[in-house]
């Protein structure tokens, strides 16, 4: 983890999650990449050699999740707060919109889409903070040809920040590959379908729904054929592991204070 987040890390299911408060977080992110896990990644992660290979290299990975959140007071090692890339996103335009260093490239959402969220940020914010926008092919990642125009534009267009928007784990996998190539970025953002939500293409769970942590399941409503599997087939097991996780810490524990207190009498005898 980057230096400029000397903060405890909270472990579920064999990801290391900063626990970190948005505050800290905007104030602190001067360089680096930031991924936002939540349960399907986390469940992604545990047989997916490449995408856990891109999650080490991130300098930062903020809990997107409220069962994350809820996950972690169980097992006994409390997030301070679920900070979701949709939530964060608007959060760092917003923080850095008179910080002229600060110019942001959309890569991701179907096309045309990027291109009305850069507007609609521009037209918030009161300048040209993204300065480029660019809705990839259908299978881009397998393209080398269109991964490497991809990253010329990127250069081209000024941008110290990329945020990429196309879906888990294929953006993670994206950033680490082309990372060293895409010079001038700064700051990787890892953001799911935050494009589609800036551009007013898909509609965000009602707040009390996130608070709560029911935004899969308003998203699941919206979007039931190509949700259904994800929710409620392969995040499933989830639950039973982080059971197992809690036993086995428990076990751990007890195993410790059984040896702490059996040293200890053997010193006294």
């Amino acid at each position: 983890m980057n230096n400029q987040f000397a903060m405890k890390r909270v472990n579920i299911l064999n990801t290391e999650i900063d626990n970190l408060s948005m505050t800290e977080l905007l104030e602190n992110l001067e360089c680096g990449v930031v991924f936002t896990p939540n349960v399907d990644h986390i469940m992604k992660l545990r047989e997916d050699r490449e995408f856990r290979e891109a999650y080490n290299g991130a300098d930062c990975v903020i809990c997107d999740s409220k069962i994350l959140l809820y996950s972690s007071w169980f097992l006994g090692t409390p997030l301070r707060e679920k900070i979701s890339g949709s939530d964060f996103f608007p959060a760092f335009y917003n923080y850095h919109k008179n910080h002229e260093k600060i110019k942001i490239f959309l890569l991701g959402a179907g096309e045309g889409i990027a291109q009305k969220a850069q507007a609609k940020i521009n037209q918030k914010v009161g300048r040209e903070i993204v300065v480029g926008a660019y809705s990839p092919s259908y299978g881009f990642e397998k393209n080398e040809s269109e991964c490497l125009k991809i990253i010329e534009i990127i250069q081209s267009s000024g941008a110290t920040v990329l945020a990429i928007g196309v879906g888990a784990p294929k953006q993670e996998k994206w950033i680490y590959k082309y990372r060293k190539e895409l010079t001038n970025i700064k700051i990787f953002l890892a953001i799911g379908a935050t494009l589609d939500f800036e551009a007013d293409n898909l509609r965000r769970a009602p707040r009390w729904m996130s608070n709560v942590g029911l935004e899969w399941l308003f998203r699941l409503i919206l979007e039931p054929r190509r949700l259904w599997k994800r929710y409620l087939v392969d995040d499933l097991p989830f639950f039973w592991l982080i059971l197992k996780q809690k036993f086995t810490t428990y076990l751990k524990l007890r195993s410790t204070l059984l040896s702490d207190n059996l040293r200890t009498y053997q010193r006294r005898s």
